[in-house]
């Protein structure tokens, strides 16, 4: 059953990991952007001051509304919403990227902020003391500590949205689910082959999850430089006490 479907699932593998893996990038680069702006500090300017209200209050809207509902939802809304509306036809593949991308980055919003919140508030008045503004501390200060804190919940995204790809079925996207129903809806064997589907999915699941384990002990460094360091420190210290 498998040998003579295997390209009809080998499709819904690739477009499953196209989906998932794009939808994620793009998702945090929006989450990035989003939680840059809400956490900028309140502007003494009452123009820039009610902008940044107005702004913070549409992306709080979006947050709230793409995290409310399920993406089987946002997915039949955009695809065919777009087309009765603004008669813009899209692909179901296209659909499928814009539907993650920016469902992902309702989710990363929150991530995002709660990774800036975490940080140390005696680094942001460090750099505002040397003339560095928002944008500027963020990109050289905050946003690399950012990245390594929310790696887990990056990575956990990831692979919640290899998952969840499958009810993008609804709007026909070829991905693993629906090559699935299809191989399925053709010898009749449902047990079978959605077994072969569910290991799929393990082994694509587990396998990403490995992967980012080890990004998460390279970006953590070599353990023996973090004794060596820890050893220098406490050498320097000694020798100051004895000079004293």
């Amino acid at each position: 059953m498998f040998v003579n479907n295997w390209p009809i699932f080998l499709q819904g593998v690739k477009t499953t990991l196209l989906i998932s893996l794009t939808g994620t990038v793009f998702g945090l680069a929006i989450g990035l952007l989003v939680g840059i702006v809400r956490t900028i500090p309140t502007p003494l300017n009452t123009g820039k001051r009610i902008a940044l209200k107005v702004a913070n209050w549409l992306l709080n809207a979006y947050i709230a509304i793409f995290r409310g509902t399920p993406m089987i939802v946002q997915a039949m809304v955009i695809y065919f919403g777009s087309d009765m509306l603004w008669n813009i036809s899209m692909s179901p593949l296209t659909a499928a990227l814009i539907i993650v991308s920016i469902n992902t980055g309702a989710y990363m919003a929150e991530v995002v902020r709660g990774g800036i919140l975490s940080i140390d508030k005696g680094q942001f008045e460090a750099a505002q003391a040397v003339g560095m503004n928002h944008w500027q501390t963020m990109a050289e200060i905050i946003m690399p500590q950012v990245f390594r804190n929310i790696l887990p919940a990056v990575g956990n995204e990831f692979v919640i949205n290899v998952k969840d790809t499958s009810v993008l079925n609804v709007i026909s996207v070829n991905e693993l689910y629906f090559a699935t129903s299809s191989v399925a809806g053709t010898n009749f064997r449902y047990f079978e082959t959605f077994l072969v589907t569910a290991i799929i999915y393990f082994v694509l699941t587990y396998t990403i999850t490995k992967v980012l384990q080890v990004l998460e002990r390279h970006l953590d460094g070599n353990v023996s430089y973090q004794l060596a360091a820890g050893n220098q420190q406490q050498v320097e210290i000694i020798e100051e006490g004895g000079t004293q």
